[in-house]
C-alpha cells in the first residue's frame, strides 16, 4: 500500500492507563497489537500512560516502544490516579476514534472490531457493558453493585450501570472532553453528560490475568462519592471554581532515545 493510501485511512488511538502491571503489560501489548494489525482498513497508535508505577512496568514499556513506532508512552511523575491517566491519554490521542481500555486484560481487546463497526454505523460513543464478571468473588460483585447504586443515587445524570472505562469515543467527543476544565474528572459521568449518539454492547468480563484490583471497596465508595459532586453540578458549572484552584500540566521534557516517551506532571498547580 502506498504512503498516500495509508495516510488516507482512519486512525484509531488506543489509550491504556497503566499502574503497576509488570506481570501483564507485555501480554496486553501483544493482544492489542494482534487485534489492531488485523484491521487492514485502519491505522492505529497505542498510547500507554504510566501512572507512576514503582515496579518494572516503565522499563517494559520503554523496551516495547523502542521496537514499535506505533507505541507511545506518557510517564507521570507520580501516581495521580486512573482518571487522570485516561485524560492525559485522550489529550495525546490523534485518532479519528479513541478507544480506552485498562491494562489488566479483563476487558477483551477482541471487542474493538465490534466497537469500530458500531462507530462506522454512526454512533459516536460505544460503551462496553458487562453482562457477567468471570472469576470475581461474591464480595467483589457485591461491592461493584454497591458502587453503581451509590453513584446513580448521588449523581444528577443517568450513568449506565455495569459500564466502566472500556469505550470508544468519536473525535468530536474527545475534543469536547478535552475542552472541559475539570481537574478531578469522572469520565463516565462526563461522557454521559456530553450526549452525542451512544450505544452499548454487552460482553463477559474476563478474570484478571495477574496482579490485584486497584479498586477495593473503600476506594470505590470514596470514588463514587467524590465524582458524584462533579456529575451533580455539571461540568460547566464546576469549571470556574476548578479553574481558579488548579490546573493539569502535561509538558514534554527529555524523552527517551526512541522519542516517543513524554514525562508529565499532572498534579494540581496554581492557575
Amino acid at each position: 500500500m502506498s504512503r498516500g493510501a495509508m495516510e488516507s485511512q482512519k486512525l484509531i488511538s488506543v489509550v491504556v492507563p497503566v499502574y503497576g502491571e509488570e506481570a501483564v503489560i507485555e501480554q496486553t501489548y501483544e493482544e492489542l497489537t494482534r487485534v489492531l494489525r488485523a484491521l487492514a482498513a485502519y491505522r492505529y497508535e497505542l498510547i500507554f500512560v504510566d501512572d507512576g508505577s514503582s515496579d518494572g512496568t516503565g522499563a517494559i514499556l520503554r523496551r516495547l516502544a523502542g521496537t514499535d513506532p506505533r507505541a507511545k508512552i506518557v510517564f507521570f511523575s507520580r501516581n495521580f490516579g486512573h482518571q487522570a491517566a485516561i485524560t492525559a491519554g485522550i489529550r495525546r490521542a490523534r485518532g479519528d476514534a479513541v478507544v480506552t481500555i485498562d491494562a489488566d486484560l479483563q476487558d477483551p481487546p477482541s471487542l474493538i472490531p465490534r466497537m469500530l463497526a458500531l462507530w462506522e454505523a454512526g454512533n459516536q460513543v460505544v460503551l462496553a457493558r458487562r453482562e457477567e464478571r468471570q472469576g470475581e468473588t461474591w464480595f467483589k460483585r457485591g461491592s461493584a453493585a454497591l458502587f453503581y447504586g451509590l453513584l446513580n443515587r448521588l449523581a444528577g445524570i443517568p450513568i449506565p450501570q455495569n459500564t466502566g472505562d472500556f469505550r470508544l469515543i468519536d473525535r468530536r467527543v474527545a475534543d469536547e472532553l478535552n475542552r472541559m476544565g475539570e481537574h478531578n474528572r469522572f469520565l463516565r459521568g462526563l461522557v454521559s453528560w456530553v450526549g452525542f449518539r451512544q450505544v452499548a454492547i454487552e460482553y463477559v468480563r474476563n478474570p484478571r490475568r495477574a496482579g490485584e484490583t486497584k479498586y477495593p471497596l473503600r476506594k470505590m465508595i470514596r470514588f463514587a462519592s467524590s465524582r458524584s459532586r462533579t456529575s451533580r453540578c455539571g461540568p460547566r458549572s464546576t469549571w470556574a471554581s476548578s479553574r481558579s484552584r488548579c490546573r493539569s500540566a502535561c509538558s514534554p521534557t527529555a524523552s527517551t532515545s526512541t522519542g516517543r516517551a513524554t514525562r508529565c506532571a499532572a498534579g494540581p498547580r496554581p492557575w
